[in-house]
């Protein structure tokens, strides 16, 4: 399950449980919506309280990486998992956006404000 949220320039998601394929098409929806209207967006995903994730969403993730490499300004992971903080390396090659990985959600979104 995820919960979603956008405000201007800023697109938030917090992941509970197993991130799966509807929850990822839900942050997809919102994310199209937003780039629509106002252009290059943050992104903050906070995977703290994420158990894990399907395949299928993992790989709707990699399409929708490529197809959206230059929309976004900045992506801030909030985890303490080493793997997870591996794949969001491991994204930038897809991405043209910095990407940051962070344990504190108020350096975060100091770090995603910069950018506004």
């Amino acid at each position: 399950m995820i919960v979603a949220d956008h405000s201007k320039g800023l697109i938030t998601v917090t992941a509970y449980g197993e991130f799966t394929l509807a929850d990822f098409r839900e942050f997809e929806a919102l994310a199209n919506d937003s780039l629509k209207t106002e252009g290059p967006q943050n992104l903050l995903f906070d995977l703290r309280q994420m158990a894990g994730f399907t395949l299928d969403m993992a790989w709707e993730d990699i399409k929708f990486s490529r197809a959206h490499g230059g929309d976004f300004r900045r992506i801030a992971v909030l985890t303490d998992s080493q793997w997870v903080t591996w794949s969001a390396w491991l994204a930038q090659a897809f991405l043209g956006a910095d990407i940051e990985v962070f344990d504190d959600e108020g350096e975060a979104r100091d770090w995603l404000a910069e950018a506004a």
